[in-house]
């Protein structure tokens, strides 16, 4: 009988985003066969691999030594998340990045020749970093599935900010409130995110921890969740709100069109603001966001189940084949 190929996980296990996407890739790879280890990382380490990704003489004799350090590699493959962690690459005979392109930096940049290839989440990230030279394979992604078809769902809007600064809470928040004939527009975020100032007869505002109960009641009761994402690694409040077969109104920009289309959802025109890292900052346009609104508030409900229905095909279609993706990925790479 074949060895299990081990594959050695390497992320900030940081309740949020990332443990996220430990869960939905382990579970992919052991529908692969392989043997999963992971390798928490935390502030330490972030700050270990800031001194070793500096410009001084002392960063560059700290890499010249981890690369002549002698170690026994434990694994087949580590996978880093995020970004590169230089103390864990002899770990492993390969080395390979699931990169969130916002947060890819310098310091990564110059460990970019220890890494076999990137699995990326998008497309868009797919040319970002071919034009550094690490070559890619696009395994997408995949997300919760938060679906209660015992909750009712509501013809209203809801804004699912979390503690992220580039999902255009503030930009929304203000638009609603110029707009007092609009129905009432839920936001959940982190205390902090949102003064009660910023509050309006149409905004709740709520900053409370929530249990993972009570966003799935907020997530499924709602028709139409506001996904106005500056930039995204994956987007997977956009897929959660997609799984239960709500309309996502969300930013006509790369990645998070990769996601949402006029067939099961609603895009809004964006300009381009800035740059994270290595992808472009979008924020809506104002009037497009406006004509959005209108036209969500507008539709009938037989509209509104035929896009839901259609955004939570696509949903269960995208991760059926999450784990097809991650096993055509490593059978590329046996095959390399």
């Amino acid at each position: 009988m074949p060895r299990k190929l081990t594959v050695n996980l390497i992320a900030r296990d940081n309740g949020l985003g990332l443990s996220r996407d430990l869960r939905l890739l382990s579970n992919a790879l052991k529908a692969n066969g392989c043997d999963v280890h992971v390798t928490p990382l935390d502030e330490q380490h972030e700050r270990r691999r800031w001194a070793l990704g500096g410009r001084s003489w002392r960063s560059a004799w700290r890499r010249l030594r981890l690369r002549l350090r002698k170690t026994t590699p434990r694994f087949d493959i580590n996978i880093m998340f995020e970004h590169l962690w230089p103390d864990y690459f002899a770990l492993a005979p390969c080395n390979i990045a699931l990169p969130n392109p916002e947060w890819f930096d310098e310091k990564d940049r110059l460990h970019l020749d220890r890494i076999e290839r990137a699995w990326v989440k998008t497309h868009h990230a797919e040319p970002l970093l071919n034009q550094l030279g690490c070559s890619t394979t696009w395994i997408g992604f995949a997300s919760e599935d938060c679906r209660d078809a015992a909750i009712v769902r509501q013809k209203a809007f809801f804004h699912l900010a979390g503690g992220s600064r580039t999902k255009g809470t503030a930009r929304l928040v203000s638009l609603w409130r110029e707009h007092p004939e609009w129905p009432t527009l839920t936001v959940a975020c982190h205390a902090g995110m949102l003064t009660t100032a910023e509050s309006a007869a149409n905004v709740r505002i709520l900053t409370d921890y929530l249990s993972q109960d009570q966003l799935r009641q907020l997530q499924n009761a709602h028709a139409f969740h506001l996904c106005l994402s500056e930039t995204e690694g994956y987007g997977h409040y956009i897929c959660e709100a997609m799984s239960v077969g709500a309309i996502a109104i969300s930013t006509d920009a790369a990645p998070m069109n990769e996601l949402v289309d006029d067939t099961r959802g609603l895009l809004v025109a964006a300009t381009a603001f800035g740059k994270q890292g290595l992808a472009t900052l979008y924020q809506f346009d104002s009037a497009a966001m406006e004509q959005a609104v209108a036209k969500a508030i507008h539709m009938d409900d037989q509209q509104i189940e035929t896009l839901g229905t259609q955004a939570r095909t696509w949903f269960v279609d995208n991760d059926k084949h999450f784990s097809e993706r991650v096993g055509n990925a490593l059978r590329e790479w046996a095959a390399s």
